[in-house]
């Protein structure tokens, strides 16, 4: 039997591909290590990815069926209330000293749950930008009501920090980690990997790897490279990775009408973005918001100049001019420039690939997130036990 002091709660939607998915199975194994007992508590089901977790040393519970969303299960009561006990009776049956909560549903539905449990430190993680709570104003207010019963409220950028502290978190418990991503120790050979994908050593290739969702801007950087495609080599290929969300007819007839389309290359869901990295001369995120980009640190790691909107986190990552070219959101005209600068100029992106690698190996290496992670949940048990060994007298109380 574990240490019941290092009991940790993790309570997200599920584990599979996905933004905090892959920072929670990155993040997880090496709080493992460190001396944590973990249990994930998964929501909506278990992911892609639970399996490898449970062998790297983190248990996985995930009692209800895949395929409902956290929005469904809050908008049925029955469904509400099944989950709120499940979780309930988890935690009254484990005892964790930490409850951390991932992603907006899990946290309205969890907080409660660990909170009538009598879980006695609990942590929220706030991975974006609060947009959402714009369309769902009632379950932005339970939200607010919920930060005053965290021990902690982390944000993964100092933007994402500061919409917190909007929210009225106090500073004594707003807390800044951010992501950390796995450094690569080998790097796919350029040549062998352009060859895989069918592209000329000579081609000059840029990369997005996005999710075909509105809010990432692929619309933008499409409308941006038909402004620019006439100044561009004339062998050029921009790789958009990602899952279709809706978008992608509607991507390709854009730039079909714009005589670019045999330029672009639609390649779905990538399990080996590795692959991607080493094959292209620049990296992009034309996002309309963001919390911190995984996507950019790990086109940085491959050593690839970014070019990124001024969103989220993400000047925080890319240094102008430093690190990339950071560009105003939904501004085609700027896009299409520092596309035009990054590409016309060898020189210039080696100089920001090589400063972004090294930048991301001194401060976004997932061993330092660990470590984060691992000091803060420590100094929080430590305040407990001072708490518990010099309660407030009850005169004090109330």
């Amino acid at each position: 039997m574990s240490n019941a002091v290092n009991r940790l709660l993790v309570i997200t939607e599920s584990l599979g591909i996905g933004g905090t998915e892959t920072h929670l199975f990155r993040l997880l194994p090496r709080l493992a290590a460190s001396g944590w007992d973990i249990t994930t508590f998964c929501l909506t089901g278990r992911g892609r990815r639970a399996a490898e977790l449970e062998e790297l040393g983190v248990r996985v519970v995930a009692p209800f069926q895949a395929g409902w969303t956290g929005g469904s299960v809050v908008r049925s009561p029955a469904r509400l209330a099944e989950r709120l006990v499940s979780l309930y009776s988890l935690a009254r049956r484990w005892r964790p000293t930490i409850a951390h909560f991932y992603l907006p549903g899990p946290y309205l539905l969890g907080a409660p749950a660990t909170i009538a449990a009598g879980v006695p430190i609990k942590i929220m993680s706030r991975r974006s930008s609060s947009r959402y709570q714009g369309a769902r104003p009632i379950l932005a207010r339970v939200e607010r009501a919920l930060h005053a019963k965290m021990d902690m409220v982390i944000g993964n950028s100092k933007a994402v920090v500061g919409e917190l502290r909007t929210e009225c978190v106090s500073e004594a418990k707003l807390h800044l980690i951010y992501n950390g991503i796995e450094l690569p120790t080998r790097q796919p050979q350029r040549e062998a990997a352009r060859k895989v994908l069918g592209l000329a050593v000579d081609e000059l290739v840029g990369v997005m790897v996005a999710n075909l969702i509105a809010y990432k801007g692929h619309s933008d950087l499409i409308r941006a490279l038909i402004l620019v495609s006439k100044r561009l080599p004339s062998r050029w290929t921009l790789l958009l990775a990602g899952r279709d969300e809706g978008l992608k007819s509607k991507l390709e007839f854009l730039a079909r009408n714009g005589g670019i389309s045999r330029h672009i290359r639609f390649l779905g869901e990538c399990s080996d973005t590795a692959a991607l990295l080493a094959a292209a001369d620049f990296g992009l995120l034309t996002s309309h918001e963001e919390g911190f980009s995984n996507a950019i640190l790990e086109g940085m790691a491959a050593g690839l100049p970014m070019v990124v909107t001024d969103v989220g986190g993400n000047p925080e990552a890319v240094l102008d001019g430093v690190t990339g070219l950071v560009v105003p959101p939904r501004n085609v005209e700027a896009i299409g420039e520092a596309v035009l600068r990054i590409a016309n100029d060898p020189g210039l992106r080696a100089r920001l690939g090589e400063a972004g690698r090294i930048r991301v190996q001194k401060e976004f290496s997932m061993t330092r997130c660990a470590s984060a992670h691992d000091r803060l949940y420590r100094s929080l048990i430590e305040r407990l036990s001072q708490k518990n060994l010099h309660p407030v007298p009850e005169s004090q109380l109330g």
